[in-house]
């Protein structure tokens, strides 16, 4: 099978996956937008994951990011996403090239992007990153302990007119070593739903909720995913690259 043919397959596969867990959990009928992490990823294969159907694509890195988006302009129809930690003097380039930015955990982040978004784009899509395990390794707002940080966050980006505020994202802890469902996923996912529909009350125009991979994709639609992030079942294992 050639190259291009693997990942249609594979996304196929993927697909097949998100459809079946929306109905095994009684989810309208694409409910869950698939965003395929290209991150160390060539543009070929970026290319045939678009020849696929394939629309959502998501960065982690700022330069590799915006070297792919220069270089396939001719993806016209693509949607951006950039899903990595992001320093403060890299805004520029997110606020420029980006559709979207899922990582925002703090104000000074949101109003750069604010600021040095191009009036000639649309609003730049935001989400909230929270730290719903409270892992010291990951960035991100702990609602257990600073809900009123979140609060305040989200009135802040909901000010700001070049962005525009869409919901909340987290990456829970992983479970090695088990196929199946583990409690403490359940747990850490149930959380998230409770804390996204807390703040969809106060802030009525949030819609997405960016969570589940490969390994944990069906719990994650089981707590109301609306945006899956699948890297490895589309693309195989991550190449290493340096980071910007």
């Amino acid at each position: 099978m050639s190259y291009e043919a693997t990942i249609a397959d594979q996304l196929t596969n993927v697909r097949a996956q998100i459809s079946a867990a929306e109905q095994k959990f009684y989810r309208k009928a694409g409910a869950v937008t698939l965003l395929a992490v290209s991150k160390t990823k060539p543009n070929e294969a970026i290319v045939a994951a678009h020849n696929a159907g394939q629309r959502h694509f998501g960065e982690n890195y700022v330069q590799e990011g915006v070297d792919k988006i220069q270089t396939l302009t001719h993806l016209s129809d693509v949607t951006w996403h950039f899903i990595g930690p992001l320093q403060s003097n890299k805004t520029r380039a997110v606020a420029e090239h980006f559709d979207w930015m899922h990582t925002i955990d703090r104000a000074k982040i949101a109003r750069r992007l604010n600021e040095q978004r191009p009036d000639h784009l649309p609003p730049l899509q935001v989400l909230v990153q929270i730290n719903i395990d409270d892992e010291s390794s990951k960035s991100g707002i702990s609602p257990q302990t600073d809900t009123a940080t979140l609060v305040s966050l989200l009135r802040d980006i909901q000010a700001l007119p070049k962005l525009r505020l869409r919901g909340l994202m987290a990456i829970p802890r992983a479970i090695p070593g088990t196929s199946t469902e583990p409690e403490q996923q359940h747990e850490s996912l149930k959380r998230l739903q409770d804390l996204f529909s807390e703040m969809q009350q106060l802030f009525p125009e949030l819609d997405t909720l960016s969570v589940g991979m490969t390994n944990d994709l069906e719990v994650a639609i089981a707590h109301g995913s609306t945006m899956v992030r699948v890297g490895t079942a589309i693309f195989g294992a991550r190449d290493y690259i340096e980071k910007d």
